[in-house]
């Protein structure tokens, strides 16, 4: 599961309809609009099959919500082995997510004490536990600085191309069941797994 936050995601009342497509023109976008706040988006890819997984969509992104989100996902299907691709954000190695993978890998060793000793003594300490790979569940973490290797910021691209850019809703509400909307559609309709094309910087001369 290639997974992260999509923090900010504004609900926009447009002021104004877009203009449509005319010969020689573009459709223009109404540049004037009301805010009705925001909200935030955390997805799984199956990068194995190119769906989106489990989403949750609520007004924060705090350690608890992803943790929540992770236990969700998880419970889709109990007994199977899980791997998280994630980037380094400090919710992502919390305490309280090594305690849940723990509980349902049924580790019953003592985890430590945050700030002191064992697993949960530090960030470092607790993305040791959670990478751990002999652990049922488990996450590998993106480099610093390269959260580009994670596949979900594409399906966040084609997200905010497809959907968000062009929509325009009255209330959080509406924004979310827009996007659960979106994924239902884009699950049925993709082309599967993305497959990397780059293959590098050309040689030098």
């Amino acid at each position: 599961m290639s997974c992260d936050e999509m923090t900010g995601v504004q609900a926009l009342e447009r002021l104004h309809p877009c203009l449509p497509m005319l010969p020689g023109h573009v459709e223009r976008k109404e540049f004037e609009y009301i805010r009705h706040g925001t909200q935030s988006l955390i997805a799984n890819l199956e990068v194995a099959t190119g769906r989106i997984i489990a989403p949750t969509i609520g007004p924060r992104r705090t350690e608890e919500d992803f943790v929540a989100h992770i236990e969700q996902t998880i419970q889709t299907d109990p007994n199977a082995s899980w791997i998280f691709i994630t980037d380094q954000l400090n919710t992502h190695q919390s305490e309280t997510l090594v305690s849940l993978v723990a509980k349902y890998c049924d580790i019953q060793e003592d985890l430590g004490i945050k700030g002191k000793h064992g697993h949960l003594a530090s960030m470092a300490t607790r993305a040791t536990f959670l990478s751990d790979a002999n652990h049922r569940i488990r996450f590998v973490y993106t480099p610093k600085h390269s959260s580009w290797l994670n596949q979900i910021e594409i399906w966040f691209s084609i997200l905010v191309r497809r959907l968000l850019a062009r929509l325009s809703c009255l209330s959080v509400q509406e924004l979310r069941v827009h996007i659960l909307a979106f994924i239902a559609y884009y699950n049925q309709t993709s082309n599967g797994a993305f497959h990397w094309t780059y293959k590098g910087p050309p040689p030098s001369p």
